[in-house]
């Protein structure tokens, strides 16, 4: 098998690169309507969630699977044009 198809899609990427980006494109109040946790709702910082998430599994599971559909609806917004 080659590597392309082994390899991971967040490989390489940061847990803080994951949510700062999120913040980045969606701000605090979205990313709180789109995953309802308690660290994007209640006065976020990216320090606080990053400790959260680091210690809550199903939560960054979440926060995961929001940033990759967030990259590939980005990707296919660009071929579009």
């Amino acid at each position: 098998m080659s590597k392309e198809k082994n390899k991971i899609p967040l490989d390489g990427v940061t847990l803080e690169q994951i949510v700062g980006s999120l913040f980045e494109h969606y701000g605090w109040d979205a990313l709180g309507k789109h995953i309802e946790i308690r660290c994007f709702t209640c006065d976020p910082s990216i320090k606080s969630c990053l400790t959260f998430l680091r210690k809550t599994p199903w939560a960054r599971k979440k926060v995961e699977r929001l940033y990759l559909a967030t990259q590939k609806r980005g990707w296919k917004v660009l071929y579009k044009k």
